[in-house]
């Protein structure tokens, strides 16, 4: 089978209206377009500071392509993959309420995120391809990638690590996972003294999110330690890694505010197994 065939199609998007952006950016033609995050200042933080330039990478939940299209910047040439419409997004199944009608307001948000992204990367000219599908799903007709971004992302899948496998079946040398940090594990004062405690004690957990009581979230699954990320990708061939820490800004309607988060950079120590 040819590889483009499982390569998106580009859309002619010029409106606004039509779209959602998740992450502010300059525009040609339309300015600054804010989202609710604003990764401007902090990009190469959030990426762990890899050097992308000459690179073929595959980010997943591109939303409306500002990663994409900064590592295009890079040197990158960029394989970008993201749900369309057509996909469920992994909303938790809470037995106490219908999920359907959630279910369309999802599908609803995430045909304006993909005409975001199209938008973007026509008024910035990106040669940036789009696979459509779910993260469980990834094809292997995309080809093998130098690296791969799986940034904000694991929080919002049931099954994160499957979701890295896939991934990483694909990826010849670097793995950048970014999460939220300072929801698990040891508050910041406390951190440089985990190396005195015993490995079972000092190793942060994993915590499940969703609450029965409040049926919240619906969309976020998980709050992960940097440790068990790195675990994750160990077992997947990524044996040496490293871990920075940073801060990124959000907004929230009119309130804007400072999230810390970190990002672990694998390196694949164990040979991609031939398929």
């Amino acid at each position: 089978m040819s590889t483009t065939s499982v390569f998106a199609e580009a859309r002619t998007v010029t409106d606004l209206n039509e779209c959602f952006f998740y992450h502010t950016i300059d525009l040609p033609g339309y300015g600054l377009v804010e989202g609710e995050w604003d990764l401007r200042r902090g990009i190469r933080a959030y990426l762990g500071n890899v050097s992308f330039k000459g690179k073929r990478v595959l980010e997943l939940g591109t939303a409306n392509g500002f990663v994409c299209f900064h590592m295009e910047r890079e040197g990158a040439q960029v394989v970008a993959y993201d749900l369309s419409d057509e996909q469920d997004w992994d909303v938790v199944p809470f037995a106490q309420y219908d999920q359907s009608d959630f279910l369309r307001q999802r599908r609803d948000h995430i045909k304006k995120l993909n005409n975001a992204f199209w938008l973007c990367h026509r008024a910035l000219g990106s040669q940036s391809k789009m696979v459509y599908g779910d993260v469980y799903s990834i094809p292997r007709e995309i080809g093998l990638v130098d690296v791969s971004t799986v940034c904000s992302i694991l929080l919002h899948v049931r099954d994160p690590f499957l979701a890295l496998q896939r991934a990483l079946s694909l990826t010849r040398e670097t793995v950048i996972v970014t999460e939220p940090a300072g929801f698990v594990g040891f508050p910041s004062p406390l951190l440089g003294y985990k190396r005195l405690l015993p490995r079972q004690l000092a190793a942060p957990p994993l915590r499940f999110q969703p609450d029965w009581r409040t049926r919240e979230p619906r969309e976020t699954w998980w709050r992960f330690s940097p440790e068990t990320i790195r675990r994750f990708i160990g077992v997947l061939g990524f044996e040496k890694s490293q871990v920075t820490y940073h801060y990124q800004r959000g907004r929230l309607g009119t309130l804007r505010f400072p999230l810390r988060q970190f990002t672990v950079v694998g390196h694949r120590t164990v040979p991609l197994a031939s398929s």
